[in-house]
């Protein structure tokens, strides 16, 4: 007879975790977070609670049979996996009493939501157990374990949940992110990996505004381009909006980090949100963000980095070993990634779906919204960013210097994408005043034929410095800055791409922008990737861009002649000729064929030209509108599965992390360490590469970089130094 049930076995030195314990956790934990979401939805009042209660009361009722038991309290047996799915006798017993959606939750706690379509075929097996094995002994034993449970936790509530007419799908991903993160976060803290208490600082959207406000005061300068970044400043700040959404279309240098924030801030302390949100294109522009934010916002006695969440790690984490690393939405201000943010819309995994709980009574700014995602994704994408707004009140702010609004394409129409009102948060009379600095500040040039690298080199070498030179890939961006390195010296180049650290990239920024500084230091050229894009507050003299998108030109010409000191400042595109050393970003090939297109035809390159742009790539790929109806047709049959698998904002991304630091592997290796170390000192690499480079697995899906690294190319160092092959 077992006296105490186990949940989790003694491990590293922590005694096992009682069943009653863990449950007990859960429940509390689920519950409190699914009420905090709730209260920001009025149809989802009382459901989303009661599933997340019946689901989190059961979820792990399988553990408390006789064969789990002894796996369970006898951990130095070797066995790691328990014979009989846990999941399966709670997914069962919630199914015999009508609670089908929590029965989904118990049944994808571990293994992700699936495709319900591909579920409804099993029909009396839904939701059940794959082998006839397991659910045969499940429901033998299934009264006895409830009998046993409810010794410990009363019996369910027979009251049956009520229907929810609205976006079931959202709800759902809702659900399981509070029982996911209530589980993995409970069994965290039984193992010292997480603490008890986590008492993070509130929003305080009133006093940070306040702060703000004497920020951007001692910003203030004398000229007339300042006096036009106040107005901006002023008009988002006090812009009275009361729809979902709005938007802020407003060029280079007009202070939108500033004016942005300050409206979020306003809008927040209205709608009594609980956190912002800022969502940037490209992970090398974050700490830029972030660094701005923390000098801005942080109130006295705070610490700035649990005030302004850094998000940029990818990394989530299934495994009970490494699943306390996942990066999680807790602070009040969250920068992060388009790709983070929206992969979490998207997942049906557990590890990326435990965030998605804290977003609803958000207020989100969506910086390059229309270039934030491939454009198959974007109407999908759209859906639930409607659905957040009206069922989970989430503001949104969608902002570029060249807005598109792709849910007016006239190509898109066939689709009907929802047509909520977006409100301008820059009236037209201001932000043609601010568009005047553009209309001459840069020269748009393109080499028609294709260059070698030794012509691109002579090229751009050859141009007024201090020079800046986008590469589609990070291959092609670290073989180039080694050309040039080599051929002219270290001095005369920097290199700035995701093959380093974000602790690396952090510096190489400083050391960009304090090169940018001296007036004398004008011979070196930044040879980067797309990554420096948007959002860098670089002025280079001359620009050079492989040829990709218009939007992308555009963006990348952000960073040229910046505040207009030069009369002649050139933005060129060109193309490369195939060499053995480089390779091609096949996804770019249309947007490029586009654009060259323009050039051919003495097209001028400007940012009203962005619509058309869009809408020229729908056309010229048959198989986006294809992808964009599959996508949704998916999303409305609920293939929770297919979608996650679909929705990839990285064409074939398959990743997986690589830790440059040995003492921080060494910790993880250990069963320790922390998410904020892993997001500094570690890079990202395909998963073959992980196979085929060299590399040294600590845990699922987190390797040891064990090839050449340095602070110049990063881990592109060790690939060319060992002629490693491309992937």
């Amino acid at each position: 007879m077992i006296e105490t049930f186990i949940a989790h076995s003694a491990q590293n030195g922590h005694p096992a975790q009682t069943y009653e314990a863990h449950i007990q956790g859960v429940h509390k934990k689920a519950l409190g977070y699914a009420m905090e979401a709730e209260q920001y939805s009025k149809k989802a009042a009382g459901i989303l609670t009661s599933v997340v209660e019946d689901s989190a009361a059961l979820h792990d009722l399988g553990k408390l049979d006789d064969e789990n038991q002894k796996v369970l309290q006898n951990p130095k047996s070797g066995q790691r996996h328990l014979p009989i799915n846990h999941t399966d006798a709670g997914s069962a017993a919630l199914i015999s009493t009508g609670k089908a959606h929590a029965a989904m939750l118990v049944y994808s706690h571990h293994r992700g939501l699936p495709d319900v379509s591909s579920e409804r075929l099993c029909k009396e097996v839904i939701l059940r157990d794959d082998h006839p094995s397991i659910r045969d002994h499940v429901n033998r034993t299934l009264s006895e374990l409830l009998s046993c449970h409810h010794t410990l936790f009363p019996p369910l509530s027979d009251e049956k949940p009520r229907n929810y007419d609205s976006d079931y799908n959202v709800l759902l991903r809702i659900a399981l992110s509070c029982l996911a993160d209530a589980d993995h976060t409970d069994t965290a803290i039984a193992y010292g990996q997480a603490s008890e208490r986590e008492e993070l600082p509130l929003l305080r959207a009133d006093e940070r505004l306040a702060a703000l406000d004497r920020y951007v005061s001692g910003l203030s300068g004398g000229d007339e381009r300042d006096r036009l970044r106040s107005e901006m400043y002023a008009s988002c700040r006090n812009a009275d909006i009361h729809g979902n959404f709005s938007s802020c279309d407003s060029p280079v240098g007009s202070g939108k980090t500033t004016a942005v924030m300050a409206h979020l801030l306003q809008q927040a302390a209205r709608r009594n949100a609980r956190r912002i949100f800022v969502v940037l294109p490209y992970t090398s522009i974050i700490e830029q963000s972030v660094d701005v934010y923390r000098q801005a916002l942080v109130l006295p006695g705070e610490k700035p980095d649990e005030v302004v969440a850094e998000l940029h790690s990818r990394a989530d984490f299934d495994d009970y070993e490494t699943r306390y690393l996942t990066a999680l939405w807790r602070a009040p201000i969250i920068v992060t990634t388009a790709v983070t943010f929206f992969e979490t819309l998207s997942s049906c995994r557990p590890s990326t779906l435990r965030r998605f709980h804290e977003l609803p009574g958000s207020v989100i700014f969506l910086d390059e919204a229309h270039n934030a995602l491939p454009l198959r994704l974007l109407p999908l994408a759209w859906h639930w960013m409607n659905v957040l707004a009206d069922e989970w009140n989430c503001y949104w702010v969608l902002a570029s210097g060249s807005l598109v609004r792709y849910w007016e394409l006239d190509r898109l129409s066939e689709i009907k994408l929802e047509r909520p009102m977006v409100s301008e948060l820059v009236d037209s009379k201001l932000r043609k005043q601010l568009m005047q600095y553009e209309q001459s500040r840069i020269a748009f040039r393109w080499s028609e034929k294709s260059m070698s690298r030794s012509e691109l080199i002579e090229k751009v070498q050859c141009a007024p410095g201090p020079r800046l030179l986008i590469m589609n890939t990070v291959r092609n961006a670290a073989v180039i800055a080694a050309d040039i390195s080599k051929a002219s010296g270290r001095e005369c180049v920097e290199h700035l791409s995701t093959a380093l650290t974000s602790e690396d990239r952090k510096k190489t920024v400083d050391r960009i922008k304090q090169r940018l500084s001296d007036p004398n230091d004008t011979d070196w050229t930044l040879v980067a990737t797309s990554c420096v894009e948007a959002g860098m507050d670089f002025s280079f003299r001359t620009g050079f861009r492989e040829m990709a998108s218009l939007l992308s030109l555009l963006q990348s010409a952000g960073r040229v002649n910046r505040h207009g000191e030069f009369t002649d400042a050139e933005m060129w595109s060109f193309s490369l000729q195939d060499d053995s050393l480089l390779n091609r970003n096949r996804s770019l090939e249309c947007s490029a064929a586009v654009l060259r297109n323009y050039f051919t035809k003495n097209t001028d390159i400007v940012p009203e030209l962005s619509t058309r742009s869009m809408n020229d790539e729908i056309v010229r790929d048959d198989s986006c509108i294809k992808a964009i109806k599959f996508l949704l047709k998916q999303e409305s049959s609920m293939q929770f599965n297919t979608v996650d698998g679909e929705f990839k904002v990285i064409d074939d991304d398959n990743t997986v992390i690589a830790v440059i630091d040995e003492s921080l592997a060494a910790a993880i290796e250990q069963g320790h360490g922390d998410w904020r170390e892993l997001q500094k000192k570690s890079v990202t690499i395909h998963r073959k590469a992980a196979a085929r480079w060299k590399t040294r697995k600590i845990r699922d899906n987190i390797y040891q970089w064990m090839a050449g690294y340095d602070n110049f190319l990063g881990y592109m160092s060790g690939v060319l130094k060992y002629n490693l092959p491309d992937i």
